[in-house]
């Protein structure tokens, strides 16, 4: 017999810097996952991406051991890196805190692809526009 899926979990974890402190050890911990292990591939894998918040789907098994995948990073974050901001608008309408160029924009549409709901570049970019607006950037051209 197989091994069977137990839980899947999902986690945001930045990149190199996973620790068996929250929010790792409470979500694997009660599953009997080794948590050292994890972290160790984790921070392996990600060693590139130092700093920057990456979503991760870890599968565990029935006899307790594990396969995870990364994501891409959410958009937000590659929008506050691309603006050179910490965050976003309180009030997105009234206040703009910072902009992003079309060119930022097509980059990180590249980037997300794999994880959007978007047949195309075009509908990513559009998509991740979006994201920018509700958080105060300006698109510019």
């Amino acid at each position: 017999m197989g091994k069977q899926v137990t839980k899947v979990i999902k986690v945001q974890v930045t990149g190199g810097k996973a620790t068996p402190a929250p929010p790792v050890g409470t979500a694997l911990g009660p599953h009997g996952v080794n948590i050292g292990q994890f972290v160790q591939q984790f921070n392996d894998q990600t060693r590139d991406l130092m700093g920057v918040t990456i979503p991760v789907v870890i599968t565990v098994y029935n006899d307790r051991s594990f396969e995870f995948v990364l994501k891409s990073p959410p958009a937000a974050v590659l929008l506050l890196k691309a603006a050179g901001i910490a965050k976003g608008s309180g009030s997105p309408l009234a206040k703009k805190v910072g902009s992003v160029t079309t060119a930022q924009l097509d980059e990180i549409a590249r980037v997300k692809i794999n994880d959007l709901n978007a047949g195309s570049v075009e509908k990513a970019r559009r998509l991740i526009a979006g994201t920018a607006r509700s958080m105060g950037l300006e698109v510019i051209d």
